[in-house]
C-alpha cells in the first residue's frame, strides 16, 4: 500500500488535529491511507487534565433562590466559567489525542452551552465529558444523552417544560439545530413535541429526573405519526428521518472540505453511509477523511482557520513560548471562546471567522506569538526543523503564499514570514 508521503500527510495532520505538528506528519507520512485514518479513528484516550472543585447544584440554585444574592451567583458563574475555560485550553494544548479533542469540539459547538445562561459550570464540565466519551462513537447515543444532560435542560430551558406550560425552546432547537433544519418540520411538530418532553428535569442532586406529574399524557401528533409520545419516542422518530443524517453530514463537509455550498450527491452518499451504520460517527469520518473531495487539492486551503485552530495550532506546531497571560482572553476576542456561544447556533464558522476587525486582531496575535523579540538562534530556532525553505513551507502553509517570501531566510525568519502570509490563516 502506497504511503501518504509529506505533503498528503501534512494535510491529513492539519484538518485533523490541533495544528501542523512536525513529528506527527513525519510519523503520518510512512502510512497509507487507510492506516492513518484507521489510527485516528482509533482515538479514545479519555484522561484530562485534573480541574478545581466547582460550586455544587445544590449550592449555586440555592444562591439562585434567594433574589438578593442572585449577582453572586453570576459573579461565581463567570469566576468558574473562567477556570473551565483555562482548563479546556491546557488539554487542547497538551492532548495526545488531538483528531478526539478536535470532534469533541466538533459536538460542543453542535450542541452548545454557555456559562451565562447555565450559571452552572460543574455541569458543562460534565457535558464536555459527555461530548468525549461520545466523540467517535454513535449519534444516537449521543442524541439521547444530551436531550437528558442538566446543562443543556437549563440551557433551552427544558427544566421548565411542563405540561401546563409548556417550554418549546428545546423541541425547537431539536428540531432546528440538532436534526432536521429548517424547512423540514412545522410549527405544529415543535409544539406537540414539546409536550411530549414536558417532565424532563434535574433533581436536587443535579442529575436528569423524569418527573411523570408534569409530563403530558395526551395523544401527540408529530411527523405524521401519531401517538402517547415521550421525549425517547421523539428522538426515535427524528433518528429515522433521512434528513438526520443529511444535516450531520453537511456539517463534516463544512469541518474538513471547504466553506462552499456541499455536494448534495456526497452528502446523499455520506448520510446513508451514516443511517446505514446505525449512526456510527466513526464509519462517517471514515467515508469523509477518504473521500476523493478530502483529498482534492483544489479544496487546499478551501478552510478558514477558526481561533483555536490559529492560536492552538500554532503553539502546538512551532515552539513558541505560550503568552504570560495565557490563550483564553486571545481566544474570547476572536470569536471563540469555549463555553461561550454567542447563541444557539453556536459558533457559524466559515467566513465569519474573518472580518475587517478580525484579521487585525488574528495578525496580531501571530505577529505577538512568533514575535522578533526571540533571539536569533535561541531556544525557538534550536527547536526548529533543520529543513529546507521549499520544505518549511509545504509545512506551515496549506497552499502558497500571498506575499512574496524569501525561501532562503534562515529558518526562524522564514518561520515567522510563513506565519504572517495571509495563507496561513487558512488549511
Amino acid at each position: 500500500m502506497a504511503k501518504l508521503g509529506f505533503v498528503e500527510a501534512r494535510h491529513l495532520v492539519s484538518r485533523t488535529g490541533l495544528g501542523a505538528e512536525w513529528n506527527e506528519i513525519n510519523r503520518v507520512s510512512h502510512l497509507s491511507l487507510n492506516q492513518a485514518v484507521t489510527q485516528l479513528l482509533q482515538q479514545r484516550n479519555q484522561r484530562v487534565p485534573a480541574i478545581p472543585r466547582l460550586s455544587s447544584w445544590h449550592k449555586m440554585s440555592s444562591l439562585y433562590n434567594n433574589i438578593g444574592r442572585r449577582n453572586m451567583v453570576r459573579r461565581i458563574a463567570m469566576n468558574e466559567g473562567k477556570v473551565l475555560q483555562t482548563w479546556w485550553v491546557k488539554h487542547l494544548l497538551t492532548t495526545r489525542t488531538p483528531f478526539l479533542e478536535r470532534m469533541t469540539l466538533f459536538w460542543h459547538n453542535h450542541f452548545p452551552s454557555s456559562i451565562e445562561k447555565t450559571k452552572q459550570a460543574n455541569f458543562l464540565y460534565q457535558q464536555n465529558l459527555l461530548f468525549r466519551r461520545h466523540a467517535l462513537g454513535n449519534y444516537g447515543s449521543l442524541l439521547r444523552e444530551i436531550a437528558k444532560d442538566p446543562a443543556m435542560l437549563l440551557y433551552l430551558d427544558g427544566n421548565l417544560n411542563t405540561k401546563k406550560k409548556p417550554n418549546e425552546n428545546f423541541a425547537r432547537e431539536v428540531l432546528e439545530l440538532f436534526t432536521l433544519g429548517r424547512g423540514y418540520f412545522k410549527e405544529i411538530d415543535i409544539r406537540e413535541a414539546a409536550r411530549a418532553f414536558t417532565g424532563w428535569t434535574v433533581n436536587k442532586q443535579g442529575k436528569f429526573f423524569n418527573n411523570v406529574a408534569e409530563h403530558d399524557n395526551g395523544v401527540k401528533t408529530f411527523l405524521g405519526h401519531r401517538g402517547n409520545f415521550n421525549g425517547e419516542h421523539i428522538i426515535n422518530i427524528l433518528l429515522k428521518q433521512k434528513r438526520t443524517a443529511e444535516v450531520i453530514a453537511e456539517k463534516m463537509w463544512h469541518e474538513f472540505i471547504n466553506v462552499s455550498r456541499p455536494n448534495p450527491h456526497v452528502i446523499q452518499q455520506w448520510a446513508n453511509i451514516f443511517r446505514g451504520s446505525n449512526y456510527s460517527i466513526a464509519k462517517l469520518l471514515h467515508a469523509v477523511l477518504t473521500s476523493k473531495e478530502f483529498w482534492d487539492k483544489r479544496n487546499r486551503g478551501g478552510l478558514i482557520k477558526s481561533p483555536i485552530d490559529l492560536a492552538i495550532g500554532t503553539l502546538r506546531a512551532l515552539p513558541y513560548p505560550l503568552p504570560r497571560r495565557g490563550i483564553e482572553h486571545s481566544l474570547n476576542i476572536m470569536g471563540q471562546g469555549v463555553f461561550q456561544h454567542p447563541s444557539v447556533k453556536g459558533w457559524s464558522g466559515g467566513t465569519d471567522w474573518i472580518s475587517t476587525q478580525s484579521i487585525l486582531i488574528r495578525t496580531a496575535l501571530m505577529n505577538d506569538l512568533s514575535g522578533s523579540r526571540f533571539k536569533v538562534g535561541g531556544s525557538v530556532s534550536r527547536r526548529l526543523p533543520n529543513v529546507s525553505g521549499k520544505r518549511m513551507q509545504e509545512w506551515l502553509l496549506a497552499t502558497r503564499p500571498v506575499e512574496k517570501v524569501d525561501l532562503t531566510l534562515g529558518k526562524q525568519r522564514l518561520a515567522r514570514a510563513l506565519v504572517l502570509d495571509p495563507a496561513y490563516q487558512v488549511n
